[in-house]
């Protein structure tokens, strides 16, 4: 018997360790929300821009919130941007007002720009006053707003299906017939596009912008997007819905809020700590998550 039990061994080991490897390969897991908090009484909430600064040798966190505070298609001058800090606490509800439904905010050199219903509005963040407001040809319903690198402004325009760009105070027209275009998003020189059931990408520095089909299948027309930071999405649907998207192109359902009649508006993120804020447009608050991947 002595003489069998290495021989015997030697057929055994392999047998445990097989199964246990396979089972390894096959987990998995799956792009979850977990709620942190909500920041009630908001007028109407429609964008939130993540920011952060140096403020007297300290770093400074803290969030923009476009409040249309009226109808979303009418120049009547109640809407304004509120400051949160990252807790949801309100920094300063009345940070500045007078504004036409605000909508997407965009951050590029101490400047704030503003996706004002037909005009951008541009912001000096240090003392919260307008330097200037620009007005797209044509334009009747302004949405998103995001820079690239070298401070070239996009603007969509969901009624009109079209992309603007800013550059040196002039306003043109970058891309038409993107239907229902909404989310703007600019990532390494590409612009990611928010539209309809879609998501879309085109090339900054190519000859041809037409866009190209990244994702597919949202149950509701899209609004904001946001990039995760491996080159996956987070893409929200205003009448309720939010999706993770794969590089891949594949997507995955977040979170539903349409039985609840909650919408999720124009996104913000915070990829240090993995915090979605969600505005709720007629919920009146903000609401924050913490992505568990």
């Amino acid at each position: 018997m002595k003489t069998l039990l290495p021989f015997l061994l030697s057929l055994t080991v392999p047998m445990l360790i097989s199964p246990i490897a396979v089972a390894e390969e096959a987990v998995t897991t799956t792009p979850t929300l977990q709620a942190l908090w909500q920041t009630d009484g908001l007028r109407v909430p429609e964008s939130v821009l993540w920011h952060q600064q140096q403020n007297n040798g300290k770093t400074d966190t803290l969030l923009f919130v476009s409040e249309i505070d009226g109808k979303g298609n009418e120049a009547d001058g109640v809407g304004g941007v509120a400051l949160l800090n990252t807790d949801g606490s309100i920094r300063d509800k009345d940070w500045l007002r007078g504004l036409n439904a605000p909508k997407g905010l965009a951050l590029y050199q101490g400047k704030l720009y503003i996706a004002d219903l037909t005009e951008v509005v541009v912001v000096d963040i240090a003392s919260a006053k307008i330097l200037n407001k620009i007005k797209a040809p044509d334009a009747v319903f302004l949405n998103d707003v995001t820079v690239d690198s070298k401070g070239m402004v996009y603007i969509s325009d969901t009624r009109l299906n079209r992309v603007y760009k800013l550059e040196q105070n002039n306003i043109s027209v970058f891309l038409d017939n993107i239907e229902a275009a909404n989310g703007l998003k600019v990532v390494a020189e590409q612009l990611y596009i928010a539209a309809g059931d879609k998501l879309l990408r085109t090339d900054l520095t190519a000859k041809d912008k037409t866009p190209v089909q990244v994702a597919v299948g949202f149950a509701e027309r899209a609004d904001g997007v946001e990039a995760v930071g491996n080159g996956d999405f987070i893409v929200s649907c205003w009448a309720g819905l939010v999706y993770y998207v794969y590089a891949d192109g594949r997507i995955e359902e977040l979170l539903d809020t349409r039985t609840s009649k909650l919408n999720t508006a124009d996104i913000g993120w915070d990829a240090a700590t993995k915090t979605l804020f969600i505005p709720t447009f007629f919920g009146n608050s903000v609401q924050a998550y913490k992505l568990k991947l």
